[in-house]
């Protein structure tokens, strides 16, 4: 990084914040703290409001901002492609502001340019077009509670309960994991962390009440410490047609893997919480997969098997 780019990247870095120390910028850029100083006094003579408090950090002076962003070919380019991930893998309260982010992007740049991302935008797609649940609340509204600290109101349908539940909660994270988007939140009423899956919020409103923030809470390392350990292993043969898709979907973890050589296909060892889940995934592979491991596992695919063709005969009848 230039000297040029790096002051421009310090003046975004103390804009973002209130204030920020010498070595948590040192710490960020991979500078020295001496480097950090010798920038600020830079920054000060090039007429940048830069404001130092003993024992606080550096600030930049209330109402100071940058004028308008431009964006190299690549930065657009990525911005792009990652505005159209949203359009197609979220809901509409993301995807609506991410178009007309997108148009924005393309307004900053040159007419040349313009008709490159054009192209860009018509060239990158996906074939991911199941929309998402009718029911999914404002993830917009969720951001602006989470980055503002203020509690959110809730009617929440929790899992087997007939009729939804008013709570107050406050955001400490929102999660894309098992196909759904997740508020993972302080709930005053149970005094706890619990995860609302928000196509299961049928109201939600923001309140004006505030809260402190958890600085040091990770929501994903949460997840993960709420999902059950799978404690079994199963061997299971993939025919070479199925191993990509069996180590995609397979989100409990493939342990360790064997490249069978006489017929192509590979042992892959997976992690599993209970067999009955295993059974009913593997009966989508048909007999492009084989279970080497345990004879239980084998015995129960079977017991599954039989069981929906009798169903399917009997609906035949």
């Amino acid at each position: 990084m230039n000297r040029i780019d790096r002051l421009l990247g310090l003046i975004l870095f103390l804009q973002s914040r209130r204030y920020a120390t010498a070595a948590s910028m040192a710490e960020h850029f991979g500078l020295s703290q001496r480097t950090i100083y010798r920038d600020m006094r830079a920054l000060a003579e090039a007429g940048v409001p830069v404001l130092a408090e003993a024992g606080v950090g550096y600030s930049l002076m209330r109402g100071y901002l940058l004028p308008p962003v431009n964006f190299t070919e690549e930065e657009a380019y990525s911005l792009a492609t990652g505005a159209m991930l949203i359009e197609h893998a979220a809901a509409f309260s993301l995807s609506s502001h991410a178009a007309t982010a997108l148009q924005k992007i393309r307004a900053v740049l040159p007419p040349a340019r313009q008709d490159e991302m054009l192209r860009v935008k018509r060239g990158t797609g996906s074939t991911a077009d199941t929309p998402p649940p009718t029911a999914q609340s404002d993830l917009g509204l969720i951001q602006k509670a989470l980055g503002r600290c203020q509690t959110l109101r809730l009617l929440y349908q929790g899992y087997g309960k007939p009729v939804p539940e008013e709570r107050v909660v406050e955001p400490m994270g929102l999660l894309f994991y098992l196909g759904r988007w997740h508020l993972i939140a302080w709930c005053q009423r149970r005094q706890a962390i619990r995860d609302f899956r928000t196509d299961r919020i049928s109201v939600m409103e923001m309140c004006s009440e505030h809260f402190a923030p958890r600085g040091d809470f990770n929501p994903a390392a949460y997840v993960r410490e709420q999902m059950p350990s799978p404690q079994l292993r199963a061997k299971i043969r993939f025919h070479p047609d199925a191993v990509d898709r069996a180590q995609r979907e397979w989100w409990m973890g493939v342990q360790e893997d064997r490249l069978v050589v006489e017929s192509g296909e590979t042992v892959l060892t997976l992690a599993v919480v209970d067999w009955d889940h295993l059974a009913s995934w593997l009966l989508s592979f048909g007999p492009m997969a084989t279970v080497l491991e345990p004879a239980q596992l084998r015995e129960l695919l079977v017991t599954c098997a039989e069981a929906a063709a009798r169903h399917h005969r009997t609906q035949n009848d």
